[in-house]
């Protein structure tokens, strides 16, 4: 732990936010891959694999946002924008 707290409550809550901050990292870097994925496939002019991956996205991202861990804005803002990217290599 990080924090130096002194009272119990304030032991149990430090406790708390650290096991918050470990399961938020792990999502947040779960998010992070599949916007990756997403973003590799369409620089390669992969339609098929950009749109497979976006689906997956999609699903992280949401699910995410439900969690509480990202906006749910910032999430509607990702998936509109890897939502875009896909759309120009499939009309292009």
């Amino acid at each position: 732990m990080r924090n130096l707290a002194t009272h119990k409550s304030a032991i149990k809550r430090a406790k708390q936010n650290e096991a918050k901050r470990l399961r938020n990292m792990s999502s947040k870097t779960k998010t992070k891959k599949a916007v990756k994925d997403v973003r590799a496939a369409v620089a390669e002019n992969s339609e098929d694999k950009a749109r497979e991956n976006l689906k997956k996205a999609v699903s992280i991202i949401q699910k995410t946002a439900s969690k509480g861990v990202i906006h749910k804005k910032k999430a509607s803002r990702k998936i509109s924008r890897l939502a875009r990217q896909v759309n120009q290599i499939t009309s292009s």
